[in-house]
């Protein structure tokens, strides 16, 4: 907006009421701009009384600790007010309240204002501004006041675009470091050296200050996140991110900038990729690494769908920085919220809505609520490899909407197109499975250019499996008589889940005989509980997993249970004396000598499985005493799995009731996530919301093992 438009005209900005000017309040855009000596100056104000509001100070000191050089330079000038007093210039005085954190929070709603307004109202004094409608405010007060217009700076370059030539990416400034630069473009991206002397806290301040101006004036620059030590500004087509303390251990400015604007034609899209994107695909996501050239991808076909086949394109972006023409809006989040941005997107009715881009549940959730309500969508994701991103919002949303929500996958590297994929639902039985009764929904994930498979996405249990096929028919060539392909060892390790669910505190080992029998060995004592009643508890297993099922009791299990019975031990509670808990050692295959304690204890790899009464304990000091029973009390478990339940708003990660109390650290594999305190009913539980969530079930998905660790 032209800050001419912002002429105002006021009776007491004429002279003939200087007589009448002996009290003035200025408000916080006067102080900034200076306006106070102006208005001493050209009126010939003989030592008129400045009232400053405690409102006024408070603001820019809250301007100031953010570090905004608005605050900083307002500070500034109201010392100069006060050394103009001691010279008998002014006479300067300071009252009224300062604002509560309510008003503090809504002092873009005006509540800060009205604080000013009212110490000018209760001294009778004039209202000095520049801000627009606080002097309109103030007249329809009976206020008298003053205003003042900005000048306009929106016009002037800023110092930091003068490192751009046509070949730089972007530009990187840090304190005590020579100016660096990325040149290039995708694929072929080079770091260099901008000059040889670095760049001091004062001469980035001055670079930090002038982007913060022009955000003030420019109509195309404005500021999409402020936050504590951090605050990116989009100016026109440059992202401008500012580091301080204590985000950054010193500052920095960071500047990017679209190497060049590309159109469709020159990617050299096939005729039947031009077709599908012309006529059926209505979900579409671009992924690719930070800096493959995504967003540039994006852009090219906003330009196609915008210009070629005269479609309707609206952007949803956090920060706003895809380079795209004055037809197409860009819509960044509502109130902070891109959901409020999609209820306004859902009443306009675009024909195509580009998200740049997709990292949290929330935007995937969006993403998917759009699509289905008949938006077409195009999503930027980030992703190492093609089939990434749609593994990602497979974890996110009901696998059998996938097709209705991504139809293609395009997966940008080195600024051009290196792979697209197409999804389509069917209902079959799985690669690298043979029973029939083994059918289910599986979404094939094809190469689009000549229809090969690639993937498939399918539920195996509680599981989504995302399943490599060239890695299933590798496997059936290189297998021998003692392998299992990757389907039947994720198929063993989730009738391992389901097992436990039953008999959490049995032994159990799991042998899949072929994709139509599975032998289970476990203590005869939670046979059972897998049996049911008349067998009817088998009888849903088998028909829920697909395959028939064997129980046997663990006795008959391959040798190597007895080796690694062998390997556990406990501590002997000797007697007359204080009872000591007992220290069972766990072993899991992905643990590597885990130091639970001052002693060192370390833990080897094998699986994890529980002793059952009646077995025999074997004396940790090899004395080749058998503990009985009652010498075995205060068993508890160190290290062992985690077999998660999925529910409805929350992931529930069940520990067992004995450890009500005890604090544990929760690991995937050997990566520490947190540390959880377990509950009375003996179990963690977590939010389906947090991106920790997310990490575990990705995981799990990987077939990586969820580890609890006791804390002594």
């Amino acid at each position: 907006m032209d800050f001419e438009e912002y002429n105002y005209n006021s009776d007491y900005n004429d002279d003939e009421y200087n007589d009448e000017i002996k009290r003035i309040v200025p408000d916080t855009s006067a102080i900034i701009e200076g306006n106070i000596e102006k208005i001493i100056k050209e009126k010939g104000l003989n030592y008129p009384e400045v009232i400053i509001p405690e409102a006024v100070i408070s603001e820019l000191e809250h301007q100031a600790n953010n570090q905004r050089p608005t605050g900083l330079r307002g500070l500034e000038n109201l010392k100069k007010l006060q050394e103009l007093s001691e010279v008998g210039g002014l006479a300067i005085r300071v009252t009224g309240r300062r604002p509560t954190k309510f008003e503090k929070d809504n002092a873009k709603l005006g509540e800060i204002d009205g604080l000013i307004r009212d110490v000018a109202k209760d001294e009778l004094a004039v209202l000095i501004t520049s801000d627009k409608i606080q002097a309109k405010t103030a007249e329809a007060q009976g206020i008298p006041v003053i205003y003042y217009a900005q000048e306009y700076k929106g016009n002037l370059d800023l110092k930091i675009a003068k490192f751009f030539d046509n070949e730089t990416m972007s530009v990187h400034l840090k304190e005590n470091v020579v100016p660096m630069a990325k040149k290039g473009k995708p694929g072929d991206i080079k770091l260099v050296k901008l000059a040889n002397e670095k760049f001091t806290y004062k001469q980035l301040e001055n670079i930090a200050e002038e982007i913060l101006e022009k955000e003030r004036y420019d109509s195309k620059t404005y500021l999409e996140v402020d936050r504590e030590g951090a605050i990116v500004v989009q100016s026109r087509d440059l992202r401008i991110s500012i580091a301080r303390p204590p985000f950054s251990e010193s500052l920095e400015i960071t500047a990017v900038r679209p190497v060049a604007e590309v159109s469709l034609d020159e990617y050299h899209l096939s005729a039947k990729l031009i077709e599908r994107l012309t006529n059926s695909a209505r979900g579409i996501l671009i992924s690719g690494s930070p800096g493959a050239g995504k967003s540039t991808f994006a852009q090219a076909i906003a330009k196609f769908y915008d210009e070629n086949l005269n479609k309707v394109v609206k952007t949803m972006e956090s920060p706003r920085d895809l380079q795209v023409s004055d037809t197409i809006t860009q819509y960044a989040p509502l109130e902070g919220d891109m959901e409020n941005t999609a209820d306004i997107l859902l009443l306009v009715r675009p024909d195509f809505t580009i998200y740049d881009e997709l990292r949290k549940n929330h935007d995937f959730k969006i993403f998917a609520d759009m699509r289905l309500a008949g938006v077409g969508m195009i999503g930027v994701v980030h992703a190492t490899r093609p089939i990434d991103a749609i593994q990602r919002i497979a974890n996110r949303v009901d696998l059998g909407t996938i097709p209705s929500i991504v139809d293609t996958t395009i997966y940008i590297e080195n600024g051009e197109i290196s792979t697209i994929y197409e999804n389509k639902l069917t209902v079959k039985v799985p690669t690298g499975m043979e029973e029939r009764d083994l059918a289910r929904p599986v979404i094939e994930v094809r190469d689009f250019e000549t229809g090969t498979l690639v993937n498939e996405i399918y539920t195996y249990g509680e599981q989504t499996i995302v399943m490599d096929i060239g890695m299933v028919e590798n496997s059936k060539r290189e297998k021998t008589k003692k392998d299992k392909s990757p389907v039947q060892l994720i198929a063993e390790r989730e009738i391992l889940r389901t097992m436990k669910r039953i008999a959490p505190k049995a032994a159990i080992e799991i042998s899949l005989e072929n994709d139509k029998r599975v032998n289970i060995y476990m203590s005869e004592k939670h046979i059972p509980k897998i049996i049911g009643k008349g067998g009817k508890r088998i009888a849903e297993l088998e028909n829920d997993i697909g395959i028939s099922i064997n129980v046997k009791p663990l006795e008959k299990a391959a040798d190597s249970f007895e080796s690694r019975l062998a390997k556990r031990s406990l501590k002997k509670r000797k007697k007359d004396k204080k009872a000591k808990k007992s220290q069972l050692k766990e072993h899991n295959d992905a643990l590597k000598d885990y130091k639970l304690s001052k002693k060192s204890r370390n833990y080897s790899k094998d699986n994890y499985f529980d002793l059952e009464e009646g077995e025999e304990y074997i004396d940790e000091d090899n004395t080749g005493e058998i503990l009985d029973e009652d010498n075995a009390n205060g068993i508890y478990y160190e290290v062992f799995e985690l077999y998660p339940e999925v529910r409805k708003d929350h992931l529930v990660l069940p520990i067992g009731k004995a450890y009500a109390g005890n604090s544990f650290d929760i690991l995937l594999e050997d990566k520490y996530l947190f540390t959880a305190t377990v509950g009375k009913r003996g179990y963690v539980k977590l939010n389906k919301n947090l991106d920790l969530t997310d990490e575990i079930i990705d995981g799990l998905n990987k077939s990586l093992r969820l580890i609890a660790r006791v804390i002594d």
